[in-house]
């Protein structure tokens, strides 16, 4: 993480009640559906790749205070909840970036291994209190995909956090995707949410899944 030159004292937004806000958009999956389908990859854990590669692209979404300064990670790593419908399981796993790996065909075996290891309790899980999680480089990811919204709220632990948690739901019959993010205006606005939605679209489309 590195410390950023940023008015904390004077942001028009610090002792608001809660500075936290969302916004919910649709992608287009088309591309990435066919693709894994036909190659008999999880869509769940590609679009999960693909969403955690455009909160990284966004300097905004990786800042944090911690200390009552301003900082920015390096990267955030994805925290997810993951269940086993059969069985009643269900669990919190931790995923490292896509970066980290020779491609994001490489990082999809290995969610899909950390799931396997996780449901089956080889692997405790991510196991992180709710108040200590928005000093962790991390962001929440959660799907939805029995229902295609249009809008969706947050449950809010502390209404100074800031920690990003984004929600994707169903493929509609036109392969639109709703995707939800809550995020902090102390950090970001709208120009920034801009830019995490049109970068998501890029990795959606990405050349690999032509």
């Amino acid at each position: 993480m590195k410390k950023l030159d940023f008015d904390l004292k004077n942001n028009p937004f610090i002792n608001f009640q809660s500075a936290r806000y969302a916004m919910s958009a649709r992608v287009n999956v088309e591309k990435l559906w066919k693709w894994c389908h036909e190659n008999d990859k999880s869509f769940y854990v590609m679009s999960m790749g693909c969403i955690l590669n455009a909160v990284n692209s966004v300097p905004q979404l990786k800042r944090r205070i911690l200390n009552d300064e301003a900082i920015e990670h390096d990267y955030l790593d994805g925290v997810t909840p993951i269940m086993d419908e059969d069985k009643g399981i269900y669990r919190e796993m931790r995923v490292r970036v896509p970066q980290e790996f020779d491609d994001i065909l490489q990082w999809h075996d290995y969610v899909r291994e950390e799931i396997s290891e996780v449901l089956s309790g080889n692997d405790g899980g991510f196991i992180c209190e709710m108040e200590e999680r928005d000093y962790t480089n991390i962001v929440n990811l959660s799907c939805i995909p029995w229902v295609d919204f249009d809008m969706l709220t947050n449950c809010t632990v502390d209404g100074g956090a800031i920690q990003p948690l984004v929600t994707w739901g169903k493929v509609n019959d036109d392969y639109e995707m709703s995707i939800s993010i809550t995020v902090s205006h102390i950090f970001v606005n709208g120009r920034e949410l801009g830019y995490f939605y049109e970068n998501a679209q890029k990795e959606f489309n990405n050349d690999l899944f032509d």
